[in-house]
């Protein structure tokens, strides 16, 4: 049996907007609330390729070019309103399992409950098993989630960035 907020999302179907809302909960809504609001640079309530140079330029990307901005807008029906804004996330993450699915997945591979898997083992597995990283998805992977010093990495907050989209803050 689907958990409830699966269920949810599958109801929302090809992502109407009417139904945005229903596929992510109240906490997520506010994440990308904030997020949208930092992007909308001059407040107006929809993100332009203004807003997106002004703040990349604000993390450090000064030379971003116009054709990368606008690829970035016209992936967007229209303009980027906080709706649409909602709509495009809950486009990339359709499909994407509830936390507790991939939580269980992470655990059968912890037989102790640690919470953690060692690098090389996930390594491995990621490299040799269905959809393999390349050399470059695994670079990427220690980056975003870098093992502790014994080599452990943290799955919990893999699973929390999958479903989120960023980390917990402690």
């Amino acid at each position: 049996m689907a958990p409830k907020k699966a269920k949810r999302r599958a109801a929302a179907g090809d992502g109407g907007s009417s139904n945005v809302f229903s596929m992510f909960e109240q906490s997520q809504i506010q994440e990308y609330k904030e997020a949208f609001t930092i992007i909308d640079q001059n407040r107006d309530g929809i993100i332009s390729k203004d807003d997106l140079r002004d703040v990349l330029a604000s993390m450090g990307q000064l030379n971003v070019k116009n054709e990368e901005l606008e690829a970035m807008v016209k992936e967007a029906s229209g303009p980027i309103n906080f709706t649409v804004f909602l709509t495009m996330f809950g486009e990339k993450l359709k499909g994407a399992d509830p936390e507790d699915v991939i939580l269980a997945a992470f655990k059968v591979l912890d037989p102790e409950g640690t919470g953690t898997i060692k690098k090389e083992f996930l390594q491995e597995l990621l490299t040799t098993q269905c959809d393999r990283f390349s050399p470059e998805d695994v670079k990427n992977m220690w980056a975003a989630f870098p093992p502790d010093v014994a080599g452990n990495v943290d799955y919990k907050n893999i699973c929390y960035v999958i479903t989120h989209g960023e980390e917990k803050e402690e």
